[in-house]
């Protein structure tokens, strides 16, 4: 902290810490969030079924606060008397999905723009962590696991209920399960998640302002490098390949996917294996086909 007080970091922290969410870096998250939805299999959804297209994306936008009620025992419905985002989240959702000739939907994409909204959209995740392990706390003033588990679904809620945004799209993958092919925002949620609830019972040494500073860097440098590369790998994977072998005698996970808050993951187990051979095998039948129509065509 001393260090940090000659470099002026911690006076550059605290005003980052107070920086307001609403509107601008909220509307970045919605973007980002519903751009998400709009790349899975949900164009025509919007078409057909504008009601269930919309509750997807509010959920995309507000799952996570859906869940950490649920986890405390509030109202679920709570956060949606908060009128002003409601209104943002579905000017955005009909903007991407319904504007003339997909322009906003072709703005929002481009590279370097899209690249400045998921940088926003990290410092909202983080911000999100810090207040709900603190809300937590507030309720379970020893409540350790309470509090991690508060933060992470603040953190990455709209993938942990991936599968119920999927029902109502029609769509039943219960394979894609997020805690069985954990991606690298879940996994810095729940780490984020730890080191903030270490800091909330004063076991980390640090002012929180400065944490959700240092955090919000990692997270966007991350995001924003990912994101440009196209990569699905992640940072922690040189440590779990250390460690997940050491504590539970071999390597954990092993699928990297991007913060696609329900989108869908590929396994890479012998299922995977078995289900990628009948595509192969249709493919091969339908080359065949069409070469013996040609044959009988001339």
């Amino acid at each position: 902290m001393e260090l940090l007080s000659a470099l002026s970091l911690g006076e550059l922290a605290l005003s980052f810490s107070r920086v307001p969410l609403f509107p601008v870096f909220d509307l970045s998250y919605f973007i980002v969030s519903i751009l998400y939805l709009k790349y899975e299999p949900a164009v025509e959804l919007s078409r057909r079924h504008p009601i269930a297209s919309w509750l997807c994306a509010m959920l995309h936008c507000f799952g996570s606060y859906i869940l950490a009620d649920l986890l405390l025992g509030e109202p679920l419905i709570d956060y949606f008397s908060n009128n002003s985002s409601i209104l943002l989240a579905s000017a955005v959702w009909y903007l991407i999905f319904f504007c003339p000739l997909d322009l906003f939907y072709k703005c929002v994409c481009f590279l370097p723009v899209k690249l400045i909204f998921v940088a926003m959209k990290e410092v909202v995740r983080v911000r999100k962590i810090a207040v709900g392990i603190h809300h937590a706390h507030h309720h379970y003033h020893h409540g350790w696991f309470v509090m991690i588990a508060t933060g992470w679904v603040k953190g990455s809620g709209v993938a942990l209920m991936s599968n119920f945004e999927q029902l109502l799209r029609g769509v039943w993958k219960p394979e894609t399960n997020e805690i069985l092919h954990m991606s690298f925002p879940t996994k810095a949620s729940l780490y984020g998640a730890i080191l903030f609830t270490l800091q909330q019972t004063r076991w980390l040494p640090v002012s929180k302002a400065s944490l959700i500073f240092i955090f919000t860097l990692f997270m966007v440098s991350c995001k924003v490098f990912l994101t440009a590369t196209h990569s699905h790998s992640s940072p922690f994977d040189a440590l779990e390949g250390y460690i997940c072998p050491v504590l539970f005698g071999s390597a954990c996970g092993g699928d990297h996917h991007h913060d696609n808050h329900g989108g869908s993951h590929s396994g890479g187990g012998p299922g995977a294996q078995h289900s990628a051979m009948p595509a192969k095998s249709k493919e091969e039948l339908s080359e065949g086909s069409r070469k013996k129509k040609a044959k009988k065509a001339d």
